[in-house]
């Protein structure tokens, strides 16, 4: 099954699900990277803080696939928030991956008490102008840190890269995004080592769909015009994950999806306000 895809406020299109690639390194991650190229994922999520650049762009080679039909990402770390720190780490990405570009490039934390994620913003507006990116976004930014990126730079991310799923469905943050014409991105969409996927709600409503849980959380995310960051190791479960585009959840079903939210479901803590990410 083909997966959609949507266009950003800067025009560049983007699939409707991207291809999460947390923990996958080496050789082994190679092999996960490329069969979920061939299972269909055309966007992959990296960061220089997962160490896995090279493995990806190797990744990339071995697929034979057309780079400009890919959307290759990854992320800028918090200690190199400082303007020319930052434009040489995004060249350090592009050296690892061996890559001419990348599709998208976010800052991973706004680390606000650092306090430098407006000069990282303008650095990744400079890197967009040198061709080094085609779009450039953040990950984890409150409502304040984006109006400050307004204010200062006159300049909005494409997408802002969130924690989100059911236990914590971020309706104001979602909401937000919306309003400023910033498409929401969904990590640890399936809720990451969380009892999210033996829900006993989620799996009446799986069975109700003839879907598994995973399938019913990741249309969930899709309904709400987020875009989620699945990982898999297994080509069975990649080409499951992305298998969710033949159904749709009724407004009953997303009602009931919506009690499980909690008041701060974050499952690791990792609020944007006070989180230094490294």
């Amino acid at each position: 099954m083909i997966i959609p895809s949507i266009t950003l406020g800067d025009g560049l299109t983007f699939p409707a699900i991207t291809f999460g690639t947390y923990k996958l390194n080496g050789k082994a991650g190679v092999v996960s990277m490329k069969s979920a190229i061939e299972a269909g994922y055309h966007a992959l999520d990296s960061a220089v803080n997962y160490e896995n650049e090279g493995a990806l762009g190797e990744a990339i080679r071995q697929s034979g696939h057309k780079r400009e039909h890919l959307r290759i990402a990854s992320k800028l770390p918090g200690r190199h928030h400082h303007f020319d720190e930052a434009i040489v780490m995004i060249e350090e990405s592009l050296y690892r991956a061996r890559l001419d570009y990348f599709d998208l490039y976010y800052i991973h934390w706004p680390n606000p008490k650092q306090g430098l994620y407006v000069e990282a913003w303008k650095a990744l507006i400079e890197a967009k102008k040198r061709g080094y990116v085609r779009s450039i976004a953040v990950c984890n930014f409150l409502p304040e840190h984006l109006m400050k990126l307004k204010e200062e730079t006159g300049v909005l991310p494409s997408i802002n890269q969130i924690e989100l799923h059911p236990y914590f469905p971020q309706a104001e943050q979602r909401a937000f995004n919306k309003q400023h014409g910033i498409v929401t991105q969904s990590w640890s969409p399936l809720g990451r080592a969380s009892d999210l996927l033996t829900n006993p709600l989620l799996e009446k409503i799986a069975e109700k769909h003839g879907k598994s849980v995973a399938q019913i959380v990741l249309r969930w995310h899709h309904q709400l015009d987020a875009i989620p960051i699945p990982k898999a190791t297994h080509h069975k479960r990649q080409m499951e994950n992305k298998d969710i585009f033949d159904f749709s959840l009724t407004d009953e079903d997303m009602k009931s999806i919506a009690t499980l939210a909690r008041p701060d479901g974050r499952i690791k803590g990792q609020d944007p306000a006070t989180h230094e990410g490294a």
